[in-house]
């Protein structure tokens, strides 16, 4: 039984068949750190389920978020280490339960010119990572930070597929690059407002929420 069939409608059968072969499925918990700084990157994820978040650090050591990964999405960050044999500038944490196929190195070439599908999903993976990285500039740059947090929480929502937002005000301020205190500032006026109930490391959005 092919064990990677959400990937049929993406690629031909023929890299399936190579992916299945070469490819490692492999699985991580809640907070597990995928990929991190400084360390050489040896395969290409591809996400089968749960997500990925994805941070860059910078100077002083300060986290930001760059973007999730999800359903058949990949780090096009991680395909560029590997075939430079650089050491990774960003850092990989499972939002949730993760599954995933490894992909190793030293095909992320060869499948580039062997297979159209293979070529698309990297240029495509490429594309997208970049405009994620447009948005998180444009938010940082020009957007105020209580409407960055319901940028934040609606993107959990979607990656979720649930109103309910697990997730402490501590976490929230790392993602968003602030303060905890102005995080729960903010909360808590989104609160008053009746766009959320606040609880022990849960948020949960209600129906008005925007």
């Amino acid at each position: 039984m092919n064990k990677f069939t959400s990937l049929d409608a993406t690629f031909e059968s023929a890299l399936i068949k190579e992916m299945y072969q070469f490819g490692e499925v492999k699985h991580f918990k809640e907070g597990d750190i995928i990929m991190d700084y400084g360390k050489y990157i040896r395969m290409m994820p591809i996400v089968l389920k749960g997500t990925l978040k994805v941070f860059r650090k910078d100077e002083t050591g300060k986290e930001i978020l760059l973007y999730y990964l999800s359903d058949n999405e990949s780090c096009s960050m991680a395909y560029s280490c590997c075939l430079e044999a650089k050491k990774s500038e960003v850092k990989a944490i499972a939002e949730d339960d993760v599954e995933l196929i490894a992909i190793p190195h030293i095909k992320l070439d060869e499948w580039l010119c062997k297979y159209t599908s293979w070529k698309n999903y990297i240029m495509h993976s490429f594309n997208e990572r970049f405009l994620e990285l447009l948005k998180s500039i444009e938010s940082i740059a020009f957007h105020k930070l209580d409407e960055r947090l319901v940028a934040y929480l609606k993107e959990k929502q979607r990656l979720s597929g649930s109103s309910v937002i697990k997730a402490s005000h501590y976490l929230i301020a790392d993602e968003l690059a602030t303060s905890r205190v102005v995080v729960s500032r903010l909360l808590k006026q989104l609160e008053n407002d009746g766009k959320i109930l606040l609880y022990r490391n849960e948020i949960k959005l209600m129906k008005d929420f925007n």
